[in-house]
């Protein structure tokens, strides 16, 4: 399943590194979103790099999901597709 990395997750005067909005594709309400608690996140660099996540928590009402990963991802990596296992 893909999903596209959409945000850091962050408050007002804090960005936490290692914490991550996602945007699955194919989810568009909370419960869905919930449904992927606990599963695999991966994403690949260009030079072919992975980083690993897992997927924490929903985040709001529309489908939105929190992913924690092992190391931050750089922030090239917003915009970019991860893939959902």
């Amino acid at each position: 399943m893909k999903a596209q990395v959409i945000s850091f997750r962050r408050g007002r005067h804090r960005i936490k590194p290692r914490h991550f909005i996602l945007q699955v594709s194919g989810v568009e309400s909370k419960d869905k979103a919930e449904e992927l608690v606990n599963k695999k996140v991966t994403w690949k660099s260009s030079a072919g790099k992975e980083i690993r996540g897992i997927v924490m928590a929903a985040h709001g009402n529309k489908g939105l999901v929190r992913a924690v990963f092992e190391k931050g991802l750089p922030g090239q990596a917003i915009n970019t597709e991860v893939e959902v296992a």
